[in-house]
């Protein structure tokens, strides 16, 4: 039984799932809006919510836990600074998952997963 079991496994080890949430989230506050399937969108918003969220804190604690799960200071320096103005009146939602009507070549359905 799967009680008390919220994530999916996307059919991957965990040190190859975790690798592959990290890049999608990185991807994500790179570009704004990428195009992936349903699922990883489902589970990559998770990770990107929570970090968005220690970026509202923005203390030296925020930012050694945001720097763990990315592991790029460029990239946590420009959230720290940028995140918490732009979401400053919205207590939660950060992302928006949008479903394309198209799928992927294996029938996997498609969606946009960009930053509100």
């Amino acid at each position: 039984m799967r009680h008390r079991n919220k994530n999916r496994k996307l059919s991957r080890p965990t040190d190859q799932r975790l690798a592959m949430l990290r890049s999608i989230v990185m991807a994500l506050f790179h570009h704004g809006k990428i195009e992936i399937t349903v699922t990883r969108a489902k589970e990559a918003r998770k990770m990107a919510e929570k970090i968005i969220t220690l970026s509202k804190y923005g203390d030296i604690a925020s930012r050694r836990k945001a720097f763990s799960i990315l592991r790029d200071r460029d990239l946590v320096k420009k959230i720290f600074t940028e995140f918490p103005v732009r979401f400053e009146g919205r207590a939660g939602g950060y992302t928006r998952i949008v479903k394309i009507g198209s799928n992927r070549g294996d029938n996997a359905p498609k969606a946009y997963l960009e930053l509100v």
